[in-house]
């Protein structure tokens, strides 16, 4: 993991709020919408919501805003800063901790929802899978987790070269310039639809939700594709 970190702290220090987008993630918008937007404000207070691998906080002050008792854990230092900056800036609060979700600094049990928004897959395919447990172990029973990660059908994965595979599922980052999020240079996992499924079963979750979105790039010439998940705990 350090090398995934050294790489977004440089990112986000040279960068700062361009290193990320500063709106929240639509797909996590849906579920949100889907699950949570008819509740009230004081029942919304009462729903904790951690958000592994929150960078910046693109997504968490939209969570915090819509009155989500609202944690967010990143590896980077340097993003926490920010993210701190874009929650007072917002005049919301979140509870940010520095960590990684390969071993979540929160007790069993002590989330109702926890969010993965293109921050798992920084990892090999173990590592994943260590992650997914990690998650499972801090849901509450009915809990949710949302998920949107890269997909094996994007072109990025495809047509991986001159990066190098990792294991079956992870490259060591996008190193051809033509692809999309060319130059993360760090380990960078893609999944199948069916193989995310059948593994978040076997961990006990139940999959509520199973789709991809696709998008394509550079005047269509490169296609990539996420897999958006809710499974139940």
């Amino acid at each position: 993991m350090n090398k995934t970190k050294d790489w977004y702290n440089k990112s986000y220090k040279e960068l700062g709020f361009k290193a990320q987008r500063n709106y929240p993630n639509e797909e996590l918008l849906r579920f949100l919408g889907v699950n949570f937007f008819d509740k009230k404000d004081i029942e919304r207070n009462n729903i904790k919501v951690l958000e592994v691998g929150c960078g910046s906080c693109s997504n968490l002050w939209m969570i915090a805003k819509e009155s989500f008792d609202a944690y967010g854990l990143d590896l980077s230092e340097e993003s926490l800063v920010l993210g701190k900056t874009k929650l007072d800036n917002w005049q919301v609060e979140a509870d940010l901790r520095q960590g990684s979700f390969l071993d979540l600094p929160y007790e069993e049990s002590s989330f109702d929802i926890v969010v993965d928004v293109f921050s798992l897959n920084c990892v090999k395919h173990d590592d994943f899978l260590t992650a997914i447990s990690e998650v499972y172990r801090v849901l509450k029973k009915g809990g949710l987790f949302f998920s949107y990660t890269p997909s094996l059908n994007s072109d990025a994965f495809k047509y991986y070269k001159p990066a190098k595979k990792l294991d079956k599922f992870t490259l060591n980052g996008i190193y051809r310039e033509t692809s999309p999020f060319s130059n993360n240079h760090y380990p960078f996992h893609f999944w199948d639809k069916e193989g995310y499924k059948e593994t978040l079963v076997n961990k006990g979750f139940f999959v509520l939700y199973l789709e991809t979105i696709q998008r394509s790039y550079y005047q269509g010439q490169d296609n990539f594709e996420h897999i958006v998940v809710y499974a139940l705990k």
